[in-house]
């Protein structure tokens, strides 16, 4: 063999054996991103239009959560609780990026008559969300204003959101608590339904915090091979929000042509209202910190079994 081309043979198989050289380069291309439909996937609708990123919508939580743990997704757009199931499960190999959604919960009323927590005393309030964000939030309103879920008032979580929508905009209920879209889709449907309580607001009332309801979180391996990559797609993110909130009708036509609501108007009435946001960690964090030790309160297997450690918050 002649001595040039064994020179070249040595230094290929230097290369392939150095950390990651061997390994193919992701393209923008490759970088696979899952989003829920709902208010956690809207702010990154404008991205959709790129080709630059692989953005799957799925219907729930449970449609994403195999695909994060396998590494299928490199990205996902999920609600904090589960953001921190996903951290315990991993073994901390997720890491949150930021928050992309505030409070999304309202209470709705067929009548005048509640205008504050308290006001709720004595009646059956229909809810969904059980086992997660949402029950966990009333009733630690509900603590704050010395009422007892059962004795002072009835919590009925027996439906899912949508079921829950369409029988109490039918005028099956004169009150429940739900979260966008569906509370604007019953305010579209049926006239007599007003917002009663903004239970971002109350929250803020009590715990003098922000109400995370969705967040954005990357595969820890992800993050360590391709951090450039990542502070763009970042950057690109914080503008698709901006763009959702500015820009209400464009957003709307692509959050339906993308199926993330049903249909534009929908959209174009909810987008006020779903607190999209991009908050990074470093000013998001406390706003977490609060929520986690709330629910931890409630129930510790709501977010894995324990409050995430700082490694659990990306930090750039």
């Amino acid at each position: 063999m002649k001595r040039r081309h064994l020179v070249g043979v040595v230094l290929c198989l230097m290369l392939l054996l150095l950390p990651g050289c061997g390994e193919k380069a992701k393209e923008p291309g490759e970088i696979n991103i899952g989003v829920m439909r709902g208010p956690t996937g809207m702010g990154i609708v404008h991205l959709m239009e790129e080709d630059a990123y692989n953005i799957e919508v799925v219907g729930s939580p449970d449609d994403l959560i195999g695909k994060i743990i396998n590494g299928e997704i490199d990205l996902a757009a999920v609600p904090p609780n589960l953001a921190a199931i996903l951290y315990q499960r991993t073994e901390q190999n997720i890491e949150l990026l930021a928050i992309n959604t505030l409070g999304v919960l309202y209470i709705l009323e067929d009548g005048e008559e509640i205008n504050s927590i308290t006001d709720l005393a004595g009646r059956t309030l229909y809810a969904s969300g059980k086992g997660v964000i949402p029950e966990y939030v009333i009733l630690y309103l509900l603590k704050a204003h010395g009422l007892e879920a059962g004795r002072d008032v009835i919590l009925d979580f027996s439906t899912q959101h949508a079921d829950l929508a369409a029988t109490t905009a039918a005028g099956q209920h004169d009150l429940a608590l739900l979260p966008q879209p569906h509370v604007t889709s019953v305010l579209m449907q049926n006239q007599d339904f007003r917002i009663a309580l903004d239970i971002t607001e109350e929250w803020k009332n009590v715990t003098g915090s922000e109400l995370p309801m969705g967040v954005i979180i990357a595969q820890k391996e992800f993050i360590d091979n391709y951090e450039s990559s990542l502070l763009t797609f970042l950057e690109k993110y914080e503008q698709s929000i901006q763009l959702v909130n500015e820009n209400v009708a464009e957003s709307a036509a692509l959050i339906a042509k993308h199926d993330i609501l049903p249909n534009p108007e929908v959209a174009a009435e909810a987008i006020p209202l779903c607190n999209i946001v991009y908050i990074d960690t470093e000013k998001g964090k406390p706003y977490l910190e609060e929520l986690f030790s709330i629910l931890y309160e409630f129930n510790p297997d709501s977010i894995g079994g324990k409050i995430p450690d700082d490694k659990f918050y990306y930090c750039p």
